[in-house]
């Protein structure tokens, strides 16, 4: 019997101390409910662990973790901080996540390559033999992400010319001077002879200048909102004569589950 015991005792202390260093912890469904994997290394092709396609939202308890949608660490891949995710389908990730890798604190990651700011970091999981309640939502308010730029490359015809011909413009002057002298008299004729000048130097320095058409690539940029779907929700209830506030990645019911202290959980 004690060593039966023993057994027992060991193997939950096994499973205690691997949960303890989980750095990392996916769940099947938004707001941390279903089943769960987690991994403190690095997991090429989460299919061998039957996870591959599943995470809907994820808890990063430490360092910076790398996740990407397709086997080794390919397609779209995001970094996520120290946090509670409660939602994947922002970053695009929602049911798709196959391989994960830690990024270490020595590497730098451009800001880019960052997934947006977890909701909260506020562990809303449910404690060993907590009693619930059931609290009245009174007010819901959509909050929408900041814009984004869309951006894409075109191609379009563009005419390129040749550099002006400056000795075509020299002879041209000349010549256009020479026939402008010969119209009219005094100062008529100064005019004229000014006049054909500036002509004759713009036709001749344009001699042998036809424009050349050509294809180039052209960037363009225009704004577009983030998502159809809200970043997050700002919830108000009422618990015991209090009014309370909580960020929720998904539109709530008529209710919010909580705590006998007010505070939300899940699950």
């Amino acid at each position: 019997m004690k060593a039966i015991l023993k057994s027992a005792l060991a193997v939950t202390g096994l499973a205690l101390a691997a949960q303890s260093m989980a750095q990392v912890t996916f769940y099947e469904h938004e707001d941390f409910r279903g089943r769960s994997y987690s991994t403190t290394r690095q997991i090429n092709n989460l299919n061998r662990f039957g996870f591959n396609d599943r995470a809907s939202s994820a808890i990063v308890t430490a360092e910076r973790w790398e996740i990407c949608e397709h086997p080794g660490f390919s397609g779209r891949c995001v970094v996520l901080r120290r946090g509670n995710y409660p939602s994947l389908e922002s970053m695009g990730l929602d049911d798709a996540v196959s391989s994960v890798r830690s990024v270490s604190r020595h590497v730098n990651v451009d800001d880019e390559r960052y997934a947006p700011p977890p909701v909260s970091i506020y562990d809303a999981r449910r404690r060993n033999g907590e009693r619930l309640f059931e609290a009245d939502v009174v007010a819901v308010r959509a909050v929408m992400g900041e814009p984004e730029q869309r951006c894409w490359i075109e191609r379009e015809q563009v005419e390129q010319r040749g550099d002006a011909n400056v000795p075509g413009a020299i002879a041209g002057a000349v010549i256009g001077g020479i026939l402008g002298h010969q119209v009219g008299g005094g100062r008529g004729r100064d005019i004229a002879t000014a006049g054909g000048v500036i002509a004759g130097g713009a036709i001749g320095a344009n001699i042998n200048r036809n424009g050349e058409v050509v294809s180039q690539e052209v960037r363009r940029c225009r704004d577009v909102p983030s998502s159809a779907k809200p970043a997050y929700y700002d919830v108000t209830y009422e618990f015991r004569g209090r009014e309370h506030h909580v960020q929720m990645a998904v539109a709530p019911g008529a209710t919010v589950t909580v705590n006998r202290l007010g505070e939300p959980r899940v699950g």
